[in-house]
């Protein structure tokens, strides 16, 4: 078996062969593959992964929803994760010792969680510590690396999702003075704003300088925001909700979390991508929207309701690239490989990582 440790950035290289292969023949031998399995198999895919991989998918969803799938899924031996390494990562955390989870394609990663490393974090603490005593405790969204969730889940925090960020706000609010938001600063903002706290009570810790951002004093400080974002989700500008305002009035509008606090405001309405995909699921025939968040998701829902039009926010928007890593070739590789005995790409989270990571998750399951 080849194991990759956590930060591995290629894995093992796949065999050329694969990538010369029609599309119909990778897809034939998916199939094949995957009914041989059997039971033995879970493949859980994120709502941003291409169709020609969702179409394997057993489940689709979000990455904490396919995490707990995945643990809950007693049969299955290998867990095969469409999505990037911290949502792998999850589901090695949460799922049995005796389950293998493997990523497709190891450079499938995720720029926000790249942006919070474990000695940068470690350095904030005892700097913003030093700085405001025991008045901090840490939250991290799932988006994040393994290493992460276990520094929250050693310091009394919990992990949160795009979901539940509010309520896991309020409960955190109830145990400490101060909030440290790790990595995405757009989530963070946007869910404090909307429990009423104002932006000027907000302040930014800038992992490169290692300083704190923002003009605040310090005794009115309530939110740490880290200097991370979405890659993807930072490309949704006012200039677009502005253009569709001009042009479609009637347009409405409804972006995810992670986009800037400006965006988020001018918009019709914001939540996760459940809530994204529930709005338009609910909404009546001939309604018009313009979505803010991966584009993948954004044409799977214009193919799944062709009575509605639906358009991104950004006509110039692009698939997230690390999602868009795992394809067929490296797809079928990897089931080939499970079904040969030696599986690829295997991720594995150390004991004592996975311990105090599970602890933050734990957290948060018990919150809400």
């Amino acid at each position: 078996m080849l194991k990759m440790d956590l930060f591995s950035k290629a894995g093992p290289t796949i065999p050329a062969y694969y990538k010369q292969m029609s599309d119909q023949d990778l897809i034939k031998r998916a199939a094949y593959i995957k009914s041989e399995l059997g039971d033995t198999l879970f493949i859980p895919g994120h709502h941003y992964q291409k169709d020609e991989v969702i179409q394997f998918a057993d489940v689709t969803g979000d990455s904490l929803q396919l995490a707990r799938l995945s643990a809950s899924n007693q049969t299955a031996r290998y867990i095969v994760f469409c999505g990037v390494h911290f949502m792998a990562e999850t589901a090695d955390i949460l799922t049995d010792d005796e389950q293998t989870v493997i990523l497709p394609d190891m450079r499938a990663g995720c720029s926000m969680a790249d942006m919070a490393t474990k000695e940068q974090t470690e350095a904030a603490w005892e700097k913003l510590t030093d700085e405001f005593g025991d008045t901090i405790i840490p939250l991290t969204y799932v988006n994040s690396s393994a290493e992460i969730k276990a520094f929250v889940g050693r310091n009394g925090g919990a992990t949160v999702t795009s979901s539940n960020a509010k309520a896991m706000l309020e409960w955190a609010f109830t145990k400490k003075k101060r909030i440290l938001f790790l990595p995405d600063q757009h989530l963070g903002r946007n869910t404090a704003y909307e429990l009423g706290i104002p932006l000027d009570e907000m302040v930014i810790w800038n992992q490169l300088t290692e300083e704190v951002e923002g003009s605040c004093k310090k005794d009115k400080v309530k939110m740490i925001l880290w200097k991370g974002h979405c890659s993807v989700h930072e490309k949704f500008r006012l200039e677009h909700v502005n253009k569709i305002r001009a042009e479609e009035p009637e347009r409405k509008i409804i972006v995810h979390p992670e986009c800037t606090w400006d965006v988020v405001n001018a918009s019709d309405d914001a939540g996760s991508t459940k809530y994204i995909i529930d709005q338009i699921k609910a909404a009546p025939t001939g309604t018009k929207w313009a979505i803010g968040t991966e584009m993948n998701l954004v044409n799977r829902l214009m193919n799944t309701h062709p009575d509605q039009s639906i358009r991104s926010l950004n006509p110039d928007m692009c698939p997230c690239l690390t999602m868009n890593r795992i394809d067929l070739p490296h797809f079928v590789w990897t089931l080939e490989q499970i079904a040969e005995g030696q599986p690829v790409n295997v991720i594995t989270v150390d004991e004592e990582t996975a311990q105090s990571a599970k602890l933050a998750i734990e957290r948060m399951f018990t919150c809400v």
